[in-house]
């Protein structure tokens, strides 16, 4: 997380080079920055696969056989041709004439920004949805400036990230130069920990797969890194729609897609607002369905969102006078519900008030209760969003769930689950992800599945246990300081190096340790479910309905009891009341003190 704090900060750098070199608006500069940004990632993970494909490359003649596009596309990667790979770009000389270059169409090529240009129109020409998206108005800014672009961007940072990379960095050009922009509708972008926590619950394998708010595409990376891994192709296996209404958004999802090798069909624009368009014609047809959809929206126009159905509860309250739905939330969860088949499964965010919200949306969750097909609830807490504070929830619908828990769904309360990854922002690690899914996995009676994480814990850890682990980092720790302090001056900053990177092994190693005690002291070495208090809870409909339809996993699972830390209550209230009372009298001496101080001044 350190690296893309530091990334940010140079983007943040570009967008003043930017802004003090040319006279764009932020509209204008916001695209060719973060057009060069894909290029950079694409790039990197373009030298990633070809490693890959060089290992096991054919000879002939004494020579490695030269790498070609469809040895990528069955990687699911982006082939760059040499003029549209960055290092070629960044290494141009000074005098771009001199150097003789040609465009794609035999046009000599004057300037830095026509080579950025001619760079972009090659790698359309490599992947047919990004035909027209990139841009190519790298004329409008002077050599110098492209070329200190192109520098802000040649750093390692950029191979250390992986997910939906474009789409946060986009967030944060949002959020930083055009507000009005980042908050239009609620639309924020979708944090990976919590689409890699919907796209593990619902593990998709292979089918038609919708998002109706698809932003720039983070849910379709992740299922298909999901897909890959588990040793399928996602662009045969899968079949990616979305829609986006916000037309900068739909351009950075089918860049984010393309430079994962993924293929889909993006419809942007007024017929991809979901409220009044079934763009694709997807009603009842998708085996999975994926989104964060805007939270709260309101002013959608009744008759037309009646008028393009997926409604099969009906619509939520609508304001008589106006005639509009006050809140869009049961719109958006009625959609994701109609879209599915009857195998479908869906997972998406919400916001945490629509777990519990009353009138005409009480009444659209009990019938949508009353399916069967609610899975599971899972409520997460404050700081998970990168530019908003504020809470939510997922919700998962599964059309064809075993017999065995058909009455019944799964309520996890994750609020106190995460890692603090700094002041302003919470995440799950890969571990705490799979530790949830494991709970999920009990519920569905799949213990295998749970048996497996055990094992990764145990070939992970290769016998650590926590103290062992905590041992081994203390006296790592106490070397650590040692060893750089007896250093020479010459070398202190090499082993300072070294040991923090071991130091940092051993904390790595005691987490993971920590993790595994977790998920092992509730449901023990062999998997079995059980709920437990302040954690998670298998509730059947009859519970649910005695609660009246409430779907809020802490109305549930409850409190889990807090240990006992051997402090007497009432006795140190009264300690911290005479210590209150202390400063108070402390305070108002040092303010006589001042007022006198400044009576002498006068």
């Amino acid at each position: 997380m350190i690296n893309i704090r530091k990334l940010e900060a140079e983007l943040w750098e570009s967008a003043d080079l930017l802004r003090q070199g040319s006279k764009l608006t932020s509209s204008q500069y916001c695209m060719p920055v973060l057009a060069l940004l894909f290029l950079r990632y694409a790039y990197s993970r373009y030298k990633m696969v070809e490693a890959e494909i060089l290992q096991s490359r054919p000879m002939r003649g004494g020579r490695v056989m030269p790498v070609e596009p469809s040895d990528f596309a069955a990687k699911s990667a982006l082939y760059l041709p040499k003029e549209a790979q960055y290092d070629y770009l960044v290494n141009l000389p000074d005098n771009i004439i001199s150097a003789g270059l040609k465009t794609k169409d035999g046009n000599d090529i004057n300037s830095l920004g026509e080579a950025v240009n001619n760079a972009m129109q090659l790698v359309e020409d490599q992947s047919e949805q990004l035909t027209g998206v990139l841009p190519k108005t790298y004329t409008s800014f002077a050599d110098d400036l492209l070329r200190e672009l192109l520098r802000i961007f040649n750093n390692k940072t950029i191979d250390e990230v992986g997910g939906d990379v474009i789409g946060r960095i986009y967030e944060y050009f949002l959020s930083k130069f055009a507000k009005a922009v980042a908050s239009d509708d609620g639309v924020f972008f979708t944090p990976k920990s919590l689409v890699k926590m919907l796209v593990n619950v619902l593990e998709p394998k292979q089918g038609v797969m919708l998002d109706p708010a698809c932003g720039s595409g983070g849910m379709f990376v992740q299922t298909g890194d999901f897909v890959n891994q588990a040793g399928l192709n996602a662009n045969t296996t899968m079949t990616f729609y979305g829609q986006e209404k916000v037309e900068y958004n739909a351009q950075l999802c089918l860049m984010n897609m393309a430079v994962h090798g993924l293929n889909g069909r993006i419809i942007s624009g007024d017929e991809a607002n979901s409220f009044y368009h079934d763009a694709h014609n997807l009603a009842g047809k998708c085996d999975y369905v994926m989104a964060n959809p805007p939270f709260n929206v309101d002013k959608v126009k009744a008759d037309s969102a009646s008028a393009a159905g997926r409604l099969p509860f009906g619509l939520p309250g609508v304001n008589a006078k106006t005639k509009e739905v006050g809140n869009a939330n049961y719109l958006w969860i009625s959609y994701f519900y109609a879209y599915l088949n009857d195998y479908g499964r869906a997972g998406f965010v919400m916001a945490s008030s629509a777990t519990d919200s009353a009138n005409k949306d009480r009444y659209i969750r009990e019938k949508l209760v009353r399916t069967g097909d609610v899975d599971v609830m899972v409520s997460v807490g404050n700081n998970f969003f990168y530019t908003l504070s504020l809470p939510c929830s997922l919700w998962f619908f599964d059309r064809n769930k075993h017999a065995d828990i058909r009455d019944k769904v799964l309520f996890i309360d994750a609020r106190n689950y995460y890692t603090v990854v700094d002041r302003t922002l919470n995440e799950w690690t890969e571990w705490q992800l799979r530790n949830l899914q494991a709970i999920v996995h009990l519920y569905r009676g799949e213990t295998d599945k749970y048996r497996s994480l055990i094992a990764d814990y145990d070939k992970a850890l290769n016998g650590q246990t926590v103290a062992t682990a905590e041992e081994a980092l203390q006296k790592q720790k106490a070397e650590a300081k040692q060893l750089i302090a007896e250093a020479i001056r010459k070398d202190k900053k090499r082993i300072e190096a070294e040991q923090n990177a071991l130091t940092t092994e051993l904390e790595d190693t005691l987490e993971t340790a920590r993790q595994r005690e977790w998920l092992v002291s509730k449901f023990g070495e062999e998997g079995n479910y059980q709920d437990i208090l302040g954690l998670c809870k298998m509730a059947t409909i009859q519970e649910i309905e005695e609660k009246n339809y409430s779907l809020t996993p802490g109305a549930y699972v409850g409190v889990a009891e807090q240990e006992d830390d051997g402090v007497d209550f009432h006795e140190r209230i009264n300690e911290i009341h005479a210590e209150l009372a202390k400063l108070n009298k402390e305070a108002n001496t040092l303010m006589d003190e001042i007022q006198k101080a400044w009576e002498e001044l006068k």
